[in-house]
């Protein structure tokens, strides 16, 4: 992990801070650990057990966690997600993007048919997350190869408002996850870009090399917010500062629904067109008719509120 220090304070979002919901897609489809019968469809069939591990020596995980200290520990079974290991008093789960060899396979199906192949294996582990009230015990294969106490380095050399540099390692619909070298930090969908983000793999990859802002510290369960946005320009301050009422511009149109169209400027912000100020033929009743998402269009500029991130467009021939 690389880090460098900045002077400028952490800037505003136009989401609320971080909280619980954004760390749900660490375990996506990973939240019950299974045991595992090809049977159905998808060729798996599901039996709950994580609440049924009587067996787990909580003070002795809760210990292994604060010392950062690395396990050896064999792999019982996996599910869709990821894979189960242990036994007696240390058990938990391992996501596939915590393994080492999994996490650059693009593809999820081929990422499945290896899981079968680490069963009866013994993997070198860190704990990532200790939850006795959820009786959830999560660990990382990747994590460990940072080395016993490097979580705890980590967290006494970072602060709020500091630039990192990482490693994505995993992409779901809320965001990217990021190896800063023994912690794994996200960056919410909210804080890739300035402009609207579909999805984030239209935005980063695995594997990539990226830099962010720490938006929030939380040491006690061991996670990192951050940010990719907050160190590229704020188009919207931009625009504001180049453009005017009436000016011309080229777009390209990014979505369309009864009220009217979506379409992107070039400096990466998305505007309204109305459905208002769109001269529909008369045998035309929806902008769908004549227009198609990817189209270029040139639009005039009808308001600009920089403060509500509002952009007011209009269709110009």
């Amino acid at each position: 992990m690389s880090v460098s220090t900045t002077s400028d304070p952490v800037t505003g979002s136009e989401t609320s801070p971080p909280d619980e919901s954004w760390w749900s897609s660490l375990l996506e489809n990973e939240e019950e650990y299974q045991q595992v019968t090809p049977v159905d469809e998808e060729g798996y069939t599901s039996l709950l057990i994580a609440k049924s591990l009587p067996d787990i020596d909580w003070d002795l995980v809760q210990t292994i966690y604060e010392r950062d200290d690395i396990i050896s520990l064999e792999v019982r079974s996996y599910n869709r997600g990821g894979l189960l290991v242990g036994t007696g008093a240390v058990q938990g789960f391992v996501p596939i993007s915590h393994l080492i060899d999994l996490p650059v396979l693009k593809s999820n199906q081929e990422r499945k048919k290896r899981l079968p192949g680490y069963i009866g294996c013994k993997l070198e582990l860190k704990i990532i997350e200790c939850d006795p009230e959820e009786a959830r015990v999560v660990l990382s294969e990747r994590a460990a190869l940072a080395g016993e106490g490097s979580r705890n380095a980590i967290f006494q050399s970072i602060k709020p408002g500091q630039m990192v540099t990482g490693t994505v390692t995993n992409i779901t619909k809320f965001g990217a996850f990021v190896d800063l070298g023994g912690v794994e930090g996200l960056i919410h969908i909210s804080e890739l870009s300035w402009g609207r983000v579909e999805h984030p793999r239209n935005h980063v990859e695995i594997g990539q090399t990226i830099e962010a802002r720490v938006l929030k510290i939380n040491e006690s369960n061991g996670r990192v917010a951050l940010s990719h946005k907050q160190l590229l320009e704020n188009p919207w301050e931009q625009i504001a500062r180049l453009r005017k009422i009436g000016d011309i511009l080229p777009a390209e149109i990014t979505n369309i629904q009864p009220y009217g169209i979506f379409a992107r400027l070039d400096e990466g912000i998305e505007g309204l067109i109305h459905i208002t100020n769109i001269d529909l033929p008369p045998d035309c009743e929806e902008p769908e008719d004549i227009y198609t998402v990817g189209n270029r269009i040139n639009v005039s500029i009808l308001q600009i509120d920089p403060d509500r991130r509002r952009l007011g467009l209009k269709v110009v021939d």
